[in-house]
Parts: structure tokens; sequence; C-alpha cells
């Protein structure tokens, strides 16, 4: 049974709205929602920024790092390097992070695959939940200035269809041999109810956000009276002419007694204090750090004195599971983008269980500094003296992320 391309439009239709807003708030586009009646007129269009999204999405970006796909009987490992691996899979990576789901669009050109990243806003499917792979899939591969989708792209089995705005029939069929469609999505923590996964920027972080952002407006109308206190005159005759101009910071006032010898009393309101702002500032930043595994240090409040390796590593626990989380979800995706591929360049429909021996490898998430090499080479001694050979070069990559002299040559 095909749903058909109107059935996925409609699809992604309901999806791009939400995709396009998590890119406003990682791209720091995000408009602020003031819901107080009390900041003054002259402060309304003041716009602010907060990179607390940015950086819940790169601190996991930055840290899953392909490497290279192991056993590689297939050589999926040079269909990727013709395709600019480097800026493919970090490209799909931060797509996947903030739309939940990206996908990787397959094509040829001279005779040989090419693999493009799509995000989540520009496409979709009908999933395959045991392969992960999908039955169908629909993208818009080129939008005009506003917006309308110029060329869309219908993907089946066998067959790729390809559309232009305004017209019903396909332009262009592309033919292939591969068993799936043309379009793998690269999924972050999928689930049985949600199987195009989770955003990294979850509703509680936009939340979050969206209220240190009316913090930071209430900081800066309490700023204006921080640093000018405003001051009263009681007493003062009525015939007294007063001209509150001249009462700025570099100047003096002459008030003189009125004709019964009395004179006026001059005071200033109690300053504003800061004191209560900076500190709900803090508390919101420890709530985003608790929801996204950050620390204070990482969105801008120092804590204490540099960390070492150990420190860092032990203080982003939560971190390091959910990149290790990233590294599992990811590998699928992309040894599913692989196969497909190898079946456009080999001509050839290979069956899914011919890549199940062919695994995803990553550089670490954390790179040792200095003292941890030397702690972990003396624990590899001691584990090689135990077990000769049991931890060889691959292992060492993978443990400290470098690689050995004689490997490159």
């Amino acid at each position: 049974m095909e749903y058909g391309i109107d059935f996925l439009r409609a699809k992604l239709g309901k999806k791009a709205q939400r995709v396009n807003l998590r890119y406003e708030y990682y791209e720091l586009k995000n408009k602020m929602v003031k819901i107080t009646a009390m900041i003054p007129p002259e402060f309304a269009n003041i716009v602010y920024s907060l990179g607390w999204c940015a950086k819940a999405v790169d601190s996991i970006a930055d840290r899953v790092v392909f490497n290279e796909f192991e056993n590689d009987s297939f050589y999926l490992n040079d269909i990727f390097t013709r395709n600019n691996a480097d800026i493919l899979f970090d490209d799909t990576v931060l797509s996947a992070l903030v739309a939940s789901c990206s996908f990787l669009y397959i094509d040829e050109e001279k005779g040989y695959p090419t693999v493009e990243n799509i995000d989540g806003g520009n496409a979709t499917g009908i999933i395959d939940p045991i392969t992960r792979l999908l039955k169908e899939g629909y993208a818009v591969l080129k939008r005009s200035d506003n917006g309308m989708p110029e060329l869309e792209a219908y993907f089946l089995p066998y067959e790729t269809r390809y559309y232009e705005l305004g017209k019903n029939e396909p332009v262009d069929v592309f033919k292939h041999n591969a068993p799936y469609p043309l379009l793998v999505p690269v999924i972050f923590r999928p689930d049985a109810r949600r199987p195009f996964g989770h955003s990294r920027i979850s509703r509680s972080c936009m939340n979050i956000v969206e209220t240190a952002l009316r913090t930071l407006l209430r900081t800066e109308v309490a700023s204006e009276f921080y640093s000018i206190p405003q001051k009263y005159v009681v007493g003062m005759s009525q015939k007294a002419k007063f001209d509150n101009r001249k009462a700025t910071l570099s100047s003096f006032l002459n008030i003189t007694k009125d004709e019964d010898g009395e004179h006026p009393i001059i005071g200033q309101f109690q300053q504003q204090s800061m004191t209560p702002h900076l500190d709900n500032m803090k508390m919101l930043a420890s709530l985003f750090a608790g929801e996204t595994g950050l620390t204070l240090d990482d969105l801008g409040f120092t804590t204490g004195n540099p960390q070492s390796f150990d420190a860092i590593r032990a203080s982003h626990e939560a971190l390091k599971l959910c990149a290790r989380k990233a590294q599992r979800n990811f590998g699928v995706g992309f040894l599913n983008a692989g196969y497909l591929a190898a079946c456009i360049r080999d001509k050839y429909a290979y069956s899914r269980d011919a890549f199940a021996e062919t695994k995803a490898s990553y550089w670490p998430i954390f790179e040792p500094d200095a003292a941890a090499l030397g702690a972990t080479g003396d624990a590899i001694y001691k584990i090689n003296e135990a077990v000769p050979g049991y931890i060889g070069s691959r292992n060492m990559k993978q443990l400290t992320g470098m690689e050995s002299d004689s490997d490159a040559g």
C-alpha cells in the first residue's frame, strides 16, 4: 500500500512548523513573549538573544565525530569519502539534534552515488520500525524565495520521481537497483511512540530560555534605576522655581530658604538591587543545565578553578551518556545510507543482512589530556601484560583519539 505524495506533503506540513521553531532557537532568532505591562515603552523594542539552546546542541554535535566503518567489506568508507565525509557527517548530526531527524538523500552523478543531507523540515516518510529505512519518502529539494516548493522528490523502492511546482505528473523518474527509497532517516533518540526521535531542544529548554530572556529584560530596566537612583524634594514652596533638567550628575543645585526661613528636604529613594535578577538568572541556568546535562560553567557561570580531564568527564556524565546514545542511533542511519549507496554504485540489490557485520566507529567523546594519557598507558600496559595483545592500535585509537604513525604510513 502506497500512502502517496499528497499524504506525505500534508505530513510534512504538520511537522515543518515545529522544526522551524527549533531552528529559530538554535540560530538565536526566537522572539521573546512579553507578559507584563510594567515594562516602560522605551524598552519595548529591545531584542535579546541567549545561546543556551545552541550550546545544548553543539555540546553533543561537537563530540559525536564519525571516524569510519569497521569490517567494511563493501567499501562504504570510499563512498562517503568521495562525498566530503567530514562535512556531510557533521551536517547530518547537527540537523538531527536540532530537528530530531535529518535525512540523507542519495542520487547518482556520472555513475557514482552522491549523498546529501536534508533537514527534518524539508523531508519526511513512512518508516520501517525494524530496519529504520523508509517504505516511502518525500523531500523538498528546492524552494523559491517565498518558501514555496519548486522541486520535490517522491521516493519509492527502485525509483525516485521528481515533481516541479504546478505539475501533477513527474518531470523525471530515476530508476535504480536499491530495494528501498533513496531517502534515509538519521534519528536522535527514537522510541516506539516517536519513531522519528526527539529534538535536543526540548519544550522544557525552550520554556526556560523564554523565562531567561524576560529576566534579561527586567535586568535591563532595573539597571537604569541602579545607575541613577531616583531623588525627591519635600517641602518646597509653591512659589519656588525648580528646573529638574539641571539636576544632573555633574551639577549643583542652589535651593534657598523662603521668607519664613524654611528650606525643602532633599532625599533619595532606596537604590535598586540587581541581586534578585542575577540570582534568578543563575537559577534558570541551573534548570537548563539539569535538563541538558551541561554545567553552569558551560552556560557562562564560573564556579571554580579550571578542571582536569577527569573532573570534566565526571561532571559531564549525563552528557557522555547522551552522546553515546546519539552514536548508536546515528550509526544505524549512516550504515543504511551506505548500504543503499552501495546498491547504486554496484547496480545490484544487496540484502540488508549482508551489511550486518559492518559497524560505525567514532572518535572519543572526551579527548584525554597528558595526565590522562599517562594513566591510560599504564592501564593498557597492565592489561596486555595479563592478556598479550588484548588492546591493539584499533582500541588505542578509540580510547585516546590518536592514530599510530605506523598505521598512517
